[in-house]
């Protein structure tokens, strides 16, 4: 596997955010693997060419304007898997794409809502996720990335106090992301930088918020173990706008070349 570099990116509604540079900074990038969440669109209502270097993949939710995720890769996948068990998944969170040497999985984990309504649902999805994640890696490495909707540790928001047990900081979200890592991956941008403060990915649009930073890291890349020896760059490009979250980036290097 060569040097590798990829971005995930919630936009928060496609067609808002390519009104807002979207496309610029897709081409400054100059990734590999560009993974997006919360496209917000149906097939047909969006055209990206970018010079047809790249494949696209989409899965879209069946409830217009809502959830879906895309890929776009210039690497040719093996396999495609738009879902979970079966290549359905009503709300177009998860596309799993597999290539030679690792599997890509990008998603979007639903939210358990303000009022919590969702959470037992998360928790139940959590599980399923999780077991979906460890039965690809004992076939081969997995990169997983995306909008997992929950900070893990209070480092990883500005307010830890204050947001204890609200939605994304829940003990019970917390504590299934923990049993994620623990069952074989590694958060890379912990792994390369274990005591960083103030890096957040997403803010409220509530004025003067994202000036002041007083965000959460909740968009992550997720390697297998046997991976994060190749971790080169983990990233938040937190200056980049035109949604609530912001992209992050990993960066892979090659095995074979010893970076």
């Amino acid at each position: 596997m060569s040097t590798l570099k990829l971005i995930s990116w919630n936009v928060n509604g496609l067609r808002a955010c390519v009104n807002k540079g979207f496309n610029d900074y897709f081409e400054e990038m100059n990734a590999d693997i560009f993974c997006l969440q919360e496209t917000k669109l149906q097939a047909g209502q969006i055209e990206l060419d970018h010079g047809g270097r790249y494949e696209q993949y989409w899965n879209y939710a069946e409830k217009k304007g809502y959830s879906g995720t895309a890929v776009f890769t210039r690497l040719k996948p093996l396999s495609v898997r738009y879902g979970l068990e079966t290549d359905e998944e009503p709300e177009g969170r998860v596309l799993t794409l597999e290539f030679e040497d690792f599997y890509l999985v990008n998603v979007y984990t639903p939210n358990a809502k303000r009022d919590l309504s969702r959470l037992e649902y998360r928790l139940i999805w959590e599980d399923r996720f999780r077991t979906y994640l460890t039965a690809l890696d004992r076939l081969k490495p997995v990169i997983v990335c995306g909008d997992l909707n929950v900070a893990h540790q209070a480092i990883d928001l500005k307010n830890a106090k204050s947001n204890e047990g609200n939605s994304g900081f829940t003990a019970e979200e917390r504590g299934k992301m923990t049993e994620l890592l623990a069952s074989g991956f590694v958060d890379s941008f912990r792994h390369l930088h274990p005591d960083r403060t103030d890096a957040y990915s997403w803010w409220s649009y509530m004025p003067k918020v994202r000036e002041r930073n007083i965000g959460w890291r909740i968009d992550y890349f997720l390697v297998s173990e046997r991976l994060a020896p190749l971790v080169i760059r983990a990233d938040i490009d937190c200056h980049v706008l035109g949604s609530d979250h912001c992209p992050v980036l990993l960066e892979l290097g090659d095995a074979s070349s010893g970076n």
